[in-house]
């Protein structure tokens, strides 16, 4: 008898998104992507394409309770990431069930701002991200608007931007992903605040994309992914980014005037570039610089694109 398979298991706790660029339908993609079996809490269904979000139905918080307790009561979630939660009973709840399995690393995508500008979330669940799941986290991953809202002040420069990455991994006691993909000089540019490190990570800009709906769903979840298999945090996240580079490369039509991210597979890490910053202990750029040369030399060695 053939000896039994086993998979890999991550959990997405995130919306739908009826037009399968984000959301739960981007991150099962992704995991996929990985080979990782992925496990589905949907917290609000959506009617939205292309042209906009016509409508939003948050599930109740106590079914949002029951799909997370059968989820974890049936399977061996090795990694688990949240999305757009949209309302403060949501979030109470992810965070009351995923305090129980404290072991289990977890992603916070704090989905708050849209592209457009417009806020996602009320003051009131703003509060909750911030006070009861932000805590729990391994790895938070907010855009530059985002950060702004958690910190409570403009971020208009490199600085502030490296400042802020600081500052949210002191105050969370977490990694911080700090994606600059609405920083239109440096688009392709995320800062990485990682045990006492801060890194720059970047890959070269996708000029025209026909999509980057759905990117940091994607990337969120590619993390996600990579952790469940066993990686550490650290090339989990370069992972990440490396899949969300080849997913715009790969970007494609799916109707007259829709477009989506590519369907692709895991990738290497040579695609991106791995900077020491400046910022951390300035007194020690040397020592910090020749450290992170030689965190990248053993964790990215010579990975095919």
């Amino acid at each position: 008898m053939p000896a039994k398979r086993t998979y890999p298991v991550a959990l997405t706790i995130a919306g739908s998104d009826s037009g399968g660029n984000a959301g739960l339908q981007a991150d099962l993609r992704a995991f996929h992507g990985f080979g990782v079996h992925g496990c589905t809490a949907i917290a609000a269904l959506t009617a939205q394409n292309q042209d906009g979000v016509a409508g939003v139905l948050p599930v109740l918080p106590e079914f949002l309770c029951l799909q997370l307790e059968a989820i974890f009561s049936g399977y061996a979630v090795g990694a688990v990431k949240t999305g757009m939660l949209q309302n403060a009973g949501l979030i109470e709840t992810a965070a009351r069930v995923l305090r129980c399995h404290r072991g289990i690393p977890l992603v916070v995508d704090p989905v708050m701002v849209a592209t457009s500008g417009a806020r996602l979330l009320e003051d009131a669940a703003v509060a909750a991200l911030k006070r009861r799941l932000l805590p729990l986290a391994t790895l938070i991953t907010p855009n530059l608007p985002e950060a702004e809202v958690l910190l409570g002040r403009p971020l208009a420069t490199d600085c502030d931007a490296q400042s802020a990455a600081v500052e949210l991994a002191r105050r969370y006691c977490c990694a911080v992903l700090l994606k600059g993909g609405h920083d239109r000089a440096h688009p392709a540019c995320d800062l990485l605040c990682i045990s006492r490190n801060l890194l720059r990570l970047s890959t070269p800009v996708v000029r025209k994309p026909l999509s980057t709906h759905g990117t940091g769903c994607t990337l969120s979840a590619a993390i996600a992914a990579a952790i469940a298999t066993g990686q550490p945090l650290l090339k989990a996240v370069v992972e990440g980014k490396s899949f969300v580079y080849a997913a715009i490369r790969a970007g494609g039509c799916v109707g007259p005037h829709a477009a989506v991210l590519g369907m692709v597979q895991r990738r290497g890490t040579a695609c991106v570039l791995v900077e020491n910053c400046s910022y951390i202990h300035p007194s020690t750029v040397r020592k910090a610089g020749q450290r992170c040369r030689q965190m990248a030399q053993r964790v990215f060695p010579r990975d095919p694109i």
